[in-house]
């Protein structure tokens, strides 16, 4: 066994014309190795080809070339191990409206034959804060208790592996809240999460390392300090002590106000001390009320790497 919980060689995926659309290369020659016992994040913008590879991971659509590892297990040689190894939480709840949450944890348990004296179906419920509701029928279920559903339903089988496709799209904070609290315990108990999201500020609290997809291609893979520390920019808002205009600044540094007058400079820290903006700010007669500064966060990053591709 390697040190890997998914090994990714290769990987290409091409969609066959049809006589509406022509081919389309989902995913071209993707290699990506992701750590086990990690939160790894997986972003990209949409259509960059995220889905197809989570369905490939999940035994849904075939690829077209490449290898695939889940485990250990080779996708092609022991198709049952892999699965076994991964659970998917899909984006799009796909759950039988006259089934309770008890019996929807029971039926996906057994379709993966999982024994009834070692099904989980309590503790899941718990897990996911639906025991209240564990009778009730899934069609009477908000929209944030269906999602916590399809979390139990990835975890009947006590897969080593977890994937999240946009797990907390469209829910409310409380239940986002939840959603991370649950993956954080899970990971402390060394399961491997996979995540996809648009939201980016959760990759950088939640993941280890980071790639990201762009219309096929892996951009980059790193891990989320690494990526951060790309970006050679950060921002400096200066909040005038009464109303002041913009003053000259040297090349390499743009300047903007804001709506409420505060003056805001972004400059690369390797080439710009602050001083010197401090200097030309206090040299053109202008009083600082208040300074901070803002380092890039993982979106500029992501922007960086996906604009004009």
């Amino acid at each position: 066994m390697t040190d890997n919980a998914i090994e990714i060689a290769g990987l290409c995926k091409t969609y066959a014309a049809t006589g509406r659309t022509a081919a389309k290369e989902a995913l071209k020659d993707i290699n990506l190795d992701i750590p086990r016992g990690s939160i790894f994040g997986l972003l990209g913008p949409n259509g960059a080809g995220k889905s197809t590879l989570i369905n490939i991971l999940a035994g849904l659509v075939v690829k077209t070339a490449g290898s695939v590892k889940i485990w250990g297990f080779d996708q092609d040689e022991n198709p049952r191990q892999s699965r076994a190894a991964i659970g998917i939480m899909p984006q799009e709840p796909n759950l039988d409206p006259f089934f309770t949450p008890r019996g929807s944890l029971d039926v996906q348990a057994g379709l993966y034959g999982v024994p009834r004296s070692q099904r989980r179906t309590d503790e899941l419920l718990d897990l996911i804060g639906l025991t209240d509701k564990a009778d009730a029928y899934a069609r009477s279920l908000s929209g944030g208790m269906r999602r916590r559903l399809l979390l139990g339903k990835a975890l009947v089988h006590s897969p080593q592996i977890l994937v999240l496709d946009e797990p907390t799209a469209g829910v409310d904070i409380e239940l986002r809240n939840l959603l991370w609290a649950n993956v954080r315990k899970l990971n402390e108990d060394g399961m491997t999460i996979i995540l996809t999201t648009h939201y980016l500020e959760e990759a950088e609290a939640m993941c280890d390392e980071i790639a990201i997809i762009n219309h096929g291609d892996m951009v980059v893979r790193d891990t989320t300090a690494n990526l951060l520390e790309r970006l050679d920019t950060k921002t400096m808002v200066i909040q005038p002590d009464s109303p002041a205009s913009l003053p000259d600044m040297p090349a390499g540094i743009s300047a903007s106000q804001r709506a409420d007058g505060a003056l805001v400079f972004t400059y690369g820290t390797k080439t710009t001390p602050a001083d010197a903006i401090l200097d030309r700010v206090r040299g053109a007669g202008i009083t600082i009320r208040d300074v901070k500064t803002q380092d890039p966060d993982l979106e500029d990053v992501f922007l960086s790497l996906t604009s004009g591709r």
